[in-house]
């Protein structure tokens, strides 16, 4: 925030009612109120960003616009600092924030997650209630602040989760991805300068000392098995103390201080119109630039095109013309996608290995060099090559990422992630029917970077892919191999291919 901003919320010291309590999770990802779908087996995330589940089927919805511009630069989210004494009502305040904005795209991130792990001596300490767990020394601060920084960035994080019964990091993490706002609470939320430089607003709960140890004394004995005795004698050691040698003075850092809490809607309204203003202030109008971007412009080296061939250009008459019925759409689609993906493989890394034949002599040939090999399909018409690739890989991961054009900004929007585990190393095959702009393809090659997959490490395989939207991903993201079949010039003013194939997937799935 500017300098003015900061004057303007320091001169309000916003009054209110009591508050109800605080309920410091760990971490939690708020999506709009919405269930959260669990993956097993070799998947990771994904959890559908925006879902209703009903008994039948999984409905997603409020899809994420580009958090980038047209030359895949992020976006970084909006961060929120939310600091104030122990159960001061910072989780209920986040919560009445989120409420407030009425959009999904929200991730609350606690400071409690963060607690280093105690060596044997502490954690023996910690059950009889001697160590200090409000001192500064008690939080990673390399951690968390490692942490929030990629979460503003826009990138995936694996959150550890820390268990206040038995005073230890559990096994398990949770990933956290995509976010326009984040909101980080925790006591020492102002304490580091490192941190607050990674605050764009800063909020102090300002709560009543003997209220906020009724609340702890609450939270503590029914949520964290501890005894009366036990709460009392860590407050007045420990927690009272650290509030007013550590805590307190960073009041002076607050943009806004909002005291006793949630029910202070005036200060809730403030805070969510100013995060509006600044998400307006980011928006940007991605797929009409990329229509009329780099107009003209060679074709990149990045781009690599099936040999047109008498075969191949038989199998496009057929999928261009009209009159193809759907059985043999489908047919000569998988005909013309197995041709692709061997194309396609010949561009990964391969090095030379030798192996002795039946006939006990030697040759030399050649493998795979990479480390794994996965692909992710852009849903709905990229669904459509998965079974050719498994005609042409043994055992690949597969990946896919659902992203639909809003009808109102026929903006790109994402609305659910499934990517295999440890994918950062893997050379990814990224597939979509067709490419028109180039804007699902951008937003689909953004999320993999936010995986941290490598650029150099993505193919994207199209079997029709206009100009445009080749110079886009290769303006973009210009280390991706972009991998076709054919290249058509034009779109009209649907950003539709001409001549293209028509609607892919509504011609593959018979839902013209």
């Amino acid at each position: 925030m500017n300098s003015s901003t900061n004057c303007s919320f320091n001169e309000r010291r916003l009054s209110s009612r009591s508050n109800s309590g605080d309920a410091d999770d760990n971490v939690a990802q708020v999506v709009a109120n919405m269930s959260v779908l669990s993956r097993r087996r070799n998947t990771s995330v994904s959890e559908p960003l925006s879902v209703i589940r009903t008994n039948k089927r999984a409905i997603y919805t409020a899809g994420r616009p580009p958090w980038y511009n047209e030359q895949g630069e992020l976006k970084e989210a909006f961060v929120i600092g939310l600091s104030g004494g122990s159960a001061s009502g910072k989780t209920t305040v986040a919560e009445k924030i989120i409420e407030a904005l009425d959009f999904p795209w929200v991730v609350l991130l606690s400071m409690d997650s963060f607690y280093k792990v105690l060596t044997p001596e502490q954690h023996e300490m910690a059950e009889k209630n001697e160590y200090n767990f409000d001192h500064v020394d008690a939080f990673d601060f390399e951690l968390c602040c490692e942490t929030l920084k990629k979460l503003k960035q826009g990138k995936s994080v694996e959150i550890p989760m820390y268990d206040f019964t038995t005073h230890a990091r559990k096994k398990e993490t949770k990933k956290l991805y995509g976010a326009n706002v984040v909101i980080f609470e925790g006591i020492m939320s102002f304490v580091k300068a490192e941190l607050r430089e990674l605050l764009d607003m800063k909020v102090f709960v300002d709560t009543d000392s003997d209220e906020r140890l009724a609340r702890r004394l609450r939270r503590d004995i029914t949520q964290r098995g501890r005894n009366l005795q036990g709460v009392l004698h860590q407050y007045n050691k420990f927690v009272k103390p650290a509030f007013e040698q550590f805590i307190e003075p960073t009041l002076q850092y607050a943009d806004i201080v909002v005291p006793r809490g949630g029910t202070n809607e005036v200060a809730i309204d403030l805070i969510a119109q100013h995060v509006y203003t600044q998400l307006e202030e980011r928006n940007l109008n991605l797929r009409s630039h990329l229509a009329h971007a780099q107009i003209g412009q060679p074709l990149p080296s990045t781009l690599h095109v099936l040999k047109s061939t008498p075969q191949v250009q038989g199998i496009h008459t057929i999928l261009r013309d009209c009159s193809t019925g759907r059985d043999d759409f489908v047919f000569y689609s998988k005909r013309l996608m197995r041709l692709l993906f061997e194309f396609a493989l010949s561009l990964l890394p391969h090095e030379p290995h030798t192996v002795e034949t039946p006939q006990n002599t030697i040759y030399d040939g050649r493998r795979f060099s990479g480390t794994g090999l996965c692909g992710v399909s852009i849903l709905r018409a990229g669904e459509t090559m998965e079974p050719a690739l498994f005609s042409v890989t043994k055992d690949i991961r597969l990946g896919k990422i659902l992203i639909q054009t809003n009808l109102e900004t026929s903006e790109p929007e994402l609305h659910y992630i499934r990517v295999p585990r440890k994918i950062s190393e893997d050379h990814v095959i990224l597939m979509d029917a067709t490419v028109a702009t180039g804007a699902a393809a951008m937003m689909a090659i953004r999320v993999l970077l936010d995986h941290d997959v490598k650029e150099e490490n993505i193919l994207l395989v199209s079997l029709l892919m206009a100009e445009t939207g080749v110079h886009s991903v290769a303006y973009a993201f210009p280390k991706v191999q972009i991998v076709t079949t054919a290249v058509d010039k034009h779109l009209n003013e649907d950003y539709h291919i001409i001549p293209g194939f028509g609607n892919f997937g509504d011609r593959y799935f018979g839902t013209e």
